[in-house]
């Protein structure tokens, strides 16, 4: 069989596009997945979209091939290019430019078997036409209204079919934003593709790995619009295995920090609303609609005043933990306290004096916090938990930085 670089499972090259870019370390002796031909073959294919960003390096151990993306000289996510790849089958491509071409304007309208009649008469023009019967092409008609491609009407007591008019495409800046920062951008990419672009944004902080999730998240939106319950298959990192769960899917969240996406949902089984990453996922199939959903969703509406991260606790019993710190900076410095007031996602900052400012939150999860606290630990006067494992742990990792840097108490001041 040749090798080509269509995709027909993109569950499979989402595992190894992670493997490649996220890790990045494996030889290929060390794929025991999949056989060494597989491998093989997806590296030749990531090669085929990705091959200006390809690496690798030389171990005792073997080869490692790896994904090395500078966000400085890439504006556009280059991962969109595996989505844009899907395979598709002699029979699709030939229907799909015959029917587009019968249906070349929005003016005409047929019916199925006016097609079907106008569809004989590209016969002649190959050598070894293809043949389709009625219902594949009712079938692949009935598709294409589902997309909005094209549109259907009543002639009679028959169906007519006709192309969908042209709709004016968004801005351009608008699509180059929302391609690189959004959920599923992917959709943008694909409208972008069809206008010119200035390339107008450069990020900072590129988090372009949420592009082999996109069908997830998009699968995960829709049950959402339409308020329904979800069976999900998803990986257990500790175990190593899948396993399903039922939910009821409320909300997309977007770390700030590290771009990782997260799925919260109700879990009747646990009768809590929890995260799952969307990484994990590898499937999302969708149930009847869920008459508590805007309920549940309400609940967690009240929970995220008090969700520094993602962790939550159960909607009948809400126990918070208390956290607050003092820090102090010169006069120079006042965009300490703007920064606090900008960074915090819950709580209060209040201005002790011109030189001194206090943040304190009621929180589920006091240590999702602790990652935040250290960027001011130069600066911090003092510090309390209501989690006293917590904030002893705190303590000692202070004490261990004096240590390490031979600081004696009162010297940091």
């Amino acid at each position: 069989m040749a090798y080509s670089e269509l995709v027909k499972n993109f569950n499979k090259i989402r595992d190894y596009m992670r493997e490649f870019y996220v890790y990045g370390f494996k030889s290929r002796d060390e794929f025991t997945k999949k056989s060494a031909r597989s491998y093989d073959d997806e590296r030749r294919r990531m090669e085929s979209w990705l091959g200006d960003y390809m690496r690798f390096r030389q171990t005792p151990d073997g080869k490692n091939v790896f994904i090395s993306i500078d966000s400085r000289d890439s504006r556009h996510n280059p991962l969109y290019k595996a989505w844009k790849a899907k395979s598709f089958t002699d029979g699709d491509i030939t229907l799909h430019f015959i029917l587009f071409d019968i249906l070349s304007s929005p003016e005409y309208s047929f019916t199925l078997s006016e097609i079907t009649d106008r569809i004989d008469s590209y016969h002649c023009r190959f050598d070894e036409p293809k043949m389709f019967d009625e219902s594949t092409v009712r079938k692949k008609l009935k598709e294409y209204a589902a997309e909005g491609l094209v549109v259907t009407e009543k002639n009679g007591k028959k169906v007519a079919y006709r192309r969908a008019a042209e709709t004016e495409v968004f801005d351009a800046d608008i699509l180059d934003f929302f391609s690189e920062v959004s959920p599923c951008g992917v959709i943008g990419s694909y409208l972008l593709d069809k206008i010119s672009s200035n390339n107008n944004f450069a990020f900072k902080h590129h988090y372009i790995t949420n592009a082999m999730d996109s069908e997830i998240v998009c699968q995960l939106f829709d049950a959402m619009r339409k308020k329904r319950m979800i069976t999900i298959e998803t990986i257990s990192r500790q175990k190593d295995s899948a396993y399903e769960i039922n939910l009821v899917p409320l909300r997309i969240m977007l770390s700030t920090q590290g771009g990782r996406q997260y799925l919260m949902a109700y879990t009747p089984r646990f009768k809590r609303i929890t995260s799952f990453r969307t990484d994990n996922i590898l499937s999302v199939k969708s149930n009847g609609v869920c008459e508590r959903f805007d309920e549940l969703r309400a609940a967690l509406d009240d929970m995220q005043p008090h969700m520094w991260g993602v962790s939550t606790q159960s909607i009948f019993s809400q126990q918070l933990e208390h956290v607050e710190f003092t820090v102090r900076y010169d006069n120079d410095e006042k965009h300490i306290h703007r920064r606090l007031e900008r960074e915090k996602r819950c709580g209060t900052v209040e201005a002790i004096d011109d030189n001194t400012s206090r943040f304190s939150a009621d929180i589920f999860d006091s240590g999702e916090i602790v990652p935040w606290m250290r960027t001011f630990i130069c600066r911090i006067i003092s510090f309390s938990f209501s989690n006293k494992v917590l904030e002893e742990r705190f303590r000692s990792d202070i004490e261990d930085m004096y240590n390490l840097y031979e600081i004696e108490d009162g010297e940091s001041e």
